[in-house]
């Protein structure tokens, strides 16, 4: 009879879960205090827009260099660094003075949340045994999309009672708590960890993706930029995000304006695609390790991200005949459990393929996604400007979805970089 494998390394999936939380808190903040801040700075939709987009361009630019610190000095230290400097400009959105202030404060907020998710990829490298990936992935990710469901009608609710400054104040310094907290408990590798027992450690250890040797030192750029793998799994992730950051930003201010809801009604209607997205995730995380165990990498990777991309397009798509207010979001709910659905198998596609240089690779599929962010926050006011429609953005989502699927059918999770090329 087999002695049972203690499971005190769930607490690294807790605490990536909290981190997670924390980190899509502090960054839909913007979307419920948009109508307040735009009114005391006095900006337009269009000057918005770039507000937006200023957090989504340095939280693109500064992926790689997130994931490569990662990668060279140890998750621990990187990671503790970037939750200090987010959660500085988390409080620092709330005394910007005028528009180019907010621009500057958004832009570096961005670049400190921007090794974040690469960092916890490089951890989970070394923490996750390769059968708990896709639940491992599905847990984190769920914890972004929960932690925005319920800022939305929360912060909606405290900027009435503290105004919306006073709503950065306080996030930014349970960022500086957070951070303190991670440093303490966290360690670079279970085997460094005094909490975790000697069969706990033999255990992760064994079943964990192995490191190789790095062969002429650390993995070039050239490398990663002239792999089918990385650029595919980049492209898709752009239709990912593309639709997934409307979400976060432009949601709540469209349908608040279009059907003419309060503040708070307005937040309860844009956490639904929200919760949505975290179902996504835990269905597709067990969806992952459960194909996986039948010996099916590939289709491990492959099936659950075609599957959710199919839903993105059919819930944009349906999205456009709704005449109601809970239509619309009962439909992108369904979009966005789909564009959910692709991240447990894009995240563990990129330690499958990227092994010891996880957080370079990861880091490189978030930039790309990231700068459809960017698109998406510009797209969306501009597109409605020049066509006095909404519809066109939506159109442009579902066929980047389209785009998406057709790249799934040629990613190869048994092709690493460091095979020859």
């Amino acid at each position: 009879m087999t002695s049972r494998v203690p499971s005190k390394r769930y607490w690294f999936f807790a605490g990536s879960f909290l981190i997670t939380l924390l980190l899509y808190i502090d960054r839909v903040c913007i979307s419920s205090a948009k109508d307040s801040i735009a009114a005391d700075l006095t900006l337009t939709d269009i000057q918005m827009g770039w507000v937006l987009s200023a957090f989504a361009l340095g939280y693109a630019l500064f992926q790689v260099p997130g994931g490569t610190l990662g990668d060279k000095y140890g998750v621990r230290k990187v990671m503790t660094s970037i939750m200090v400097l987010w959660s500085i400009f988390t409080a620092l959105t709330g005394a910007a003075w005028n528009y180019i202030s907010m621009l500057f404060f958004r832009f570096i907020f961005g670049a400190g949340e921007a090794g974040a998710f690469p960092n916890i990829s490089r951890a989970a490298f070394s923490w996750v045994p390769t059968k708990e990936r896709g639940v491992f992935q599905g847990i984190n990710f769920s914890g972004s999309r929960l932690g925005a469901a319920f800022a939305l009608p929360l912060v909606a609710y405290l900027i009435d009672a503290w105004g919306w400054r006073n709503i950065f104040y306080f996030f930014g310094a349970i960022g500086i708590i957070c951070a303190v907290w991670f440093f303490v408990i966290f360690r670079n590798k279970p085997e460094e960890h005094k909490g975790l027992s000697d069969a706990e450690k033999e255990f992760i250890v064994k079943n964990r993706q192995q490191e190789v040797e790095k062969k002429g030192g650390d993995l070039p750029l050239k490398t990663v930029l002239t792999s089918k793998n990385v650029i595919l799994a980049m492209v898709q992730y752009i239709g990912s995000n593309f639709i997934f950051f409307f979400m976060l930003t432009w949601l709540f201010p469209y349908i608040k304006a279009k059907y003419e809801l309060s503040l708070v009604a307005t937040g309860f209607y844009a956490m639904l695609p929200l919760l949505a997205g975290a179902v996504g995730n835990w269905v597709s995380g067990f969806m992952v390790d459960s194909i996986y165990r039948k010996g099916k990498w590939k289709r491990s990777r492959q099936l659950p991200a075609t599957i959710g991309f199919i839903l993105v397009v059919i819930g944009i798509l349906a999205s456009l005949h709704m005449d109601t207010a809970l239509g619309a979001v009962l439909c992108l709910s369904v979009a966005i459990f789909g564009a959910d659905m692709t991240l447990s198998p894009s995240w563990s596609f990129c330690m499958d393929i990227g092994e010891e240089n996880s957080g370079k690779v990861s880091g490189m599929m978030n930039m790309a996604g990231n700068l459809g962010s960017f698109t998406t926050a510009l797209a969306f006011p501009y597109l409605q400007e020049w066509t006095g429609s909404n519809e066109p953005f939506f159109y442009v989502a579902a066929a980047l979805g389209v785009v998406a699927i057709f790249c799934w059918s040629f990613m190869n999770p048994n092709k690493k970089l460091n095979d020859a090329n």
